[in-house]
Order: C-alpha cells, then structure tokens, then sequence
C-alpha cells in the first residue's frame, strides 16, 4: 500500500481526568479522533501530494506519522513535525520531535533530525515545513 496523498493536522488539549482523555481530545481537535491510527515512520512516496484535510470514515484504518507530548499543569511542552521532499522531487522525509520546550528550540531540533536523515540518505532536501504546538 503506497499513499497518494496526505495531511497534516495538530491538536491539543488538557484534561482533568487522565492523559488519556487529554490525547483523545487534541485528536478531536485535529479532526482525527474516529480514526484507528497506525503509526509509521518517516517517507513521503513519490507522488504523494498534500491536500487539505478531508472527513475520513469512522473507524478508518489511518496511518501517521505523530508527534506526542504529555505533560502536567504549568510544565513547557511542545510536539511537532518537519516535512519535506528532496529536491529533485522524489520522495519525501518527515520527523517528530517532542519534549519539554518551546518552539523554537523545537524546531532547531526538526531541522537537525531531517537534515540527518537526507545525510544518511545523501539528499538534499527543499523547503522544510514545519508544524509545531506547545503548551504550558
């Protein structure tokens, strides 16, 4: 199964009750909490186009690539990805940082991820997108 498109999205949320009920709300906040997610690792095919985010069926089988922070009340956090394509338009790389800090310091981290990940593939990479939350 090779994907033909995909979407970026990002939720977050806080929770009284559990970490758990916090997750499942920042997945209804980015439109993705009827889907049953799998997650994957970190290629774009080639071909692949984003598109903006469409309804997908309850209960759909949906792969993902995710960035997750849980933390507590008053505590930095922050999650995101990096995504981008190499540059001859091939394929496409995404990676996932995550950890308690604020969004510059987690985007300098993105950057170093892929940027080592088109080195262990001895690309170079285009324009890279970024898609970051924090919260405290």
């Amino acid at each position: 199964m090779i994907p033909k498109r995909f979407f970026v999205t990002s939720g977050k949320a806080v929770s009284p009750v559990s970490p758990l009920n916090a997750f499942d709300l920042a997945l209804k906040n980015a439109g993705i909490a009827q889907c049953n997610l799998v997650p994957v690792t970190s290629i774009l095919p080639p071909g692949c186009v984003e598109t903006d985010q469409r309804k997908i069926p309850i209960g759909a089988i949906t792969y993902a690539v995710m960035s997750r922070m849980d933390g507590e009340e008053g505590t930095v956090i922050g999650a995101g990805i990096a995504w981008a394509w190499e540059k001859e338009g091939k394929f496409g790389l995404v990676a996932e940082a995550h950890g308690y800090m604020e969004e510059k310091a987690l985007k300098e981290i993105l950057e170093w991820k892929i940027e080592e990940m088109a080195k262990i593939r001895e690309i170079e990479l285009g324009r890279i997108e970024y898609r970051m939350e924090n919260m405290v």
